[in-house]
């Protein structure tokens, strides 16, 4: 992997977050809800955390998981103005400036990437300023999820996916859904959902996100 699509420092941004708010590591483990070993770990670097452990500490901080990628880590500060604990769409811009274009062309090489402890990598494959929609290709390792302790996620947005290799399980609600190559998903990103990888290959897709601001 070249240095321009090594996973960035998600720790050390979290942890400028994370004072920048003044909250402590125990008062950010509480309102996550994991412990503060673990709070800890992720932002020293020695654990990565998980997805649906990602989207909450990143609503607990105010901030979206935007920051999170780039090069900057002054940008995982939150904006003065914005409200301590607001609930931002999770997977908003990724970059710093809203403005910022990735493309038109973007190649495997010079993709945004982002791995989790889960399993799960996040590709970022394009972005056009002035749109509310996040372009992605996501991966599910053989025995990866987006939630390791098994609960559902649910965050703002919609979600339009297609499965392209592998085979993933969406839990929905109350619903569990199989998906197989082509087979295409679309919800309200706010319903309690998780996936899953049970198989012994890689799972990939592609994935929007809208955002409902």
């Amino acid at each position: 992997m070249s240095p321009a699509t090594a996973p960035p420092a998600v720790g050390a941004r979290i942890r400028q977050a994370r004072l920048a708010r003044g909250t402590s590591v125990r008062a950010l483990a509480r309102e996550v809800g994991v412990s503060a070993s673990l709070i800890s770990q992720i932002e020293t670097g020695k654990s990565q955390p998980s997805v649906s452990t990602l989207y909450a500490i990143t609503t607990a901080l105010g901030i979206s998981l935007e920051s999170l990628f780039v090069a900057d880590e002054t940008a995982a500060v939150p904006p003065v103005a914005a409200a301590p604990g607001t609930v931002l769409h999770a997977l908003a811009a990724f970059a710093a400036d809203p403005g910022r274009r990735i493309g038109p062309l973007v190649t495997p090489g010079e993709r945004e990437v982002l791995e989790l402890d889960s399993g799960v990598v996040w590709e970022r494959l394009g972005h056009v300023p002035g749109t509310d929609v996040d372009f992605l290709q996501v991966t599910y390792r053989p025995g990866g999820a987006s939630s390791s302790s098994g609960g559902l996620m649910r965050h703002a947005g919609t979600e339009y996916g297609c499965l392209t290799s592998g085979e993933l399980i969406l839990t929905l609600g109350f619903d569990e859904y199989t998906m197989r190559p082509g087979d295409a998903v679309c919800f309200e990103s706010t319903t309690p959902h998780r996936y899953r990888n049970d198989g012994d290959v890689p799972a990939v897709g592609v994935w929007f996100v809208f955002s409902d601001t």
